[in-house]
């Protein structure tokens, strides 16, 4: 490895890291201002009365209410998996139809697969549950179809870099011996990059339960109309019941994805 040597900057240098800096600082300032301009502080004066009084509000909580989002709770796991599960028979093949050493065609393949990639992962998923709550109706139909939606990029995306960094010296060796492109695929590529794979499909798994508990608030099913619901009638010691249900629902995934991920990898 090639040590670094330190050097003065040039004068030119010095000006142009000057004038970047008060670029930066100006744009932060314009930004601020603008905010400033924009913010009604009359409501940001309040808002820790505002914020004391919704949380005495919420306490104690209406437990007895926890009986009704049984059936909502698990909807919202649910659509997490279906949406997980659908994510992934798209996204596998998109991965390698994407990295450099699986394409059938870096010109053509290559470049489409990359751009389904990128949009997927550009649309966040309440965007896409608005859009499928319009197109399907409401439910957890579009609750799994926005999840999954918006999970393709991330686990394409992640899988392709995986596929693309597995060692060649492994596809090499059965190309050699006359095996056909899928025979060194399943063979000397996909065992390199399985640990990965599940890495990646249960940590969008985890992430996915915390998305599909807002996917509610548009219509899409699970647990969030009970929370926009709740919210809208101000009965805040039913939003307390949620919200601790939420967090016991989103630990409990994350404990059961560290588990299995420690398994497998």
């Amino acid at each position: 490895m090639t040590p670094r040597t330190w050097s003065l900057h040039t004068p030119a240098k010095k000006t142009a890291l000057w004038l970047g800096w008060l670029a930066g600082l100006a744009i932060t300032v314009v930004c601020l201002q603008r905010i400033a301009a924009e913010t009604v502080w009359e409501f940001v004066w309040d808002a820790p009365a505002q914020a004391s009084d919704i949380f005495t509000r919420m306490i104690p909580p209406e437990w007895t209410y926890s009986d009704e989002l049984l059936r909502p709770m698990w909807d919202t796991v649910t659509m997490a998996t279906l949406g997980t599960l659908l994510a992934i028979v798209i996204g596998v093949p998109l991965a390698f139809l994407a990295a450099r050493n699986t394409t059938p065609n870096p010109l053509t393949v290559r470049p489409v697969a990359l751009f389904l990639i990128v949009a997927s992962r550009s649309i966040n998923s309440l965007i896409w549950g608005l859009v499928l709550v319009v197109i399907v109706g409401p439910g957890v139909l579009a609750g799994v179809l926005a999840i999954a939606l918006r999970s393709v990029g991330f686990i394409a995306k992640l899988l392709y870099e995986a596929l693309e960094e597995s060692d060649p010296r492994s596809a090499e060796a059965i190309t050699a011996t006359g095996a056909s492109q899928l025979q060194v695929v399943s063979y000397g590529i996909w065992p390199q990059v399985l640990p990965a794979f599940a890495g990646i499909s249960l940590f969008r798994w985890d992430i996915n339960i915390r998305e599909a508990t807002v996917l509610g608030l548009v219509g899409a099913g699970g647990i969030g109309i009970q929370l926009n619901a709740s919210i809208n009638a101000l009965e805040w010691s039913r939003v307390s019941v949620i919200l601790v249900l939420i967090f016991a629902a989103v630990l409990a995934a994350e404990a059961l994805s560290a588990r299995v991920r420690k398994a497998v990898t």
